[in-house]
């Protein structure tokens, strides 16, 4: 954040604070919480699998740190990683559809992904998920300063 140069001290922690709260409400409006993100499961089933995916839960967990999302058949459940929040909506909109998919067809076979070619951007999700994993197993090193 850029602060002119004559704001006191004082002036600099409120526009900080001001600045910080306006950015937290803006980050609660975009985050779905559960229901809407059953909604959302509900619309992209009815957009691409003609509605006949129909969870019984969709809810986002924070215990899934190896998987995106998870898919129980049997109960109609779905978990989606808390992690995939701040991605680009259309990453999430893939793993509903990835999780929905399940639903119908359990395993990973040509039907399952025959299923998920109707979503025009799967190929793109799939690749910024395993961007983002092949991100975290770089070493982080120290930013370089210019001298």
């Amino acid at each position: 954040m850029l602060i002119p140069a004559r704001m006191s001290e004082a002036e600099e922690q409120r526009w900080v604070t001001v600045m910080l709260e306006k950015l937290a409400a803006q980050e609660s409006r975009r985050r779905l919480g559960d229901a809407e993100l059953a909604e959302r499961a509900e619309r992209l089933s009815a957009q691409y699998f003609e509605g006949r995916a129909r969870p019984a839960t969709v809810r986002w967990v924070t215990n899934q740190n190896t998987r995106w999302g998870s898919c129980t058949p049997a109960e109609g459940s779905i978990r989606l990683s808390h992690r995939l929040r701040d991605m680009p909506e259309y990453v999430v909109d893939y793993v509903l559809l990835h999780e929905l998919a399940h639903l119908l067809v359990p395993g990973h076979g040509p039907r399952f992904w025959q299923l998920l070619e109707a979503y025009p951007r799967t190929e793109r999700a799939r690749g910024y998920l395993e961007g983002v994993v092949a991100a975290g197993r770089l070493p982080h090193q120290p930013e370089s300063s210019a001298e």
